[in-house]
């Protein structure tokens, strides 16, 4: 657990481990706001981002 800029954030210590770097941004879009998280899990699909069926 640790707290970045007034926010808590929890975390298991091993799935961080294997995703840091870990971005999380408030957004707003047209359609309501919310948190969206990033990592580096993200990148290691097999398929690519352009992917439409993974």
């Amino acid at each position: 657990m640790f707290k970045e800029d007034g926010l808590t954030f929890m975390i298991n210590k091993d799935l961080f481990e294997l995703v840091k770097p870990v971005t999380v941004d408030f957004i707003v879009t047209q359609r309501g706001s919310g948190f969206k998280v990033s990592s580096s899990l993200e990148s290691q699909s097999s398929c690519g981002k352009s992917c439409s069926s993974c």
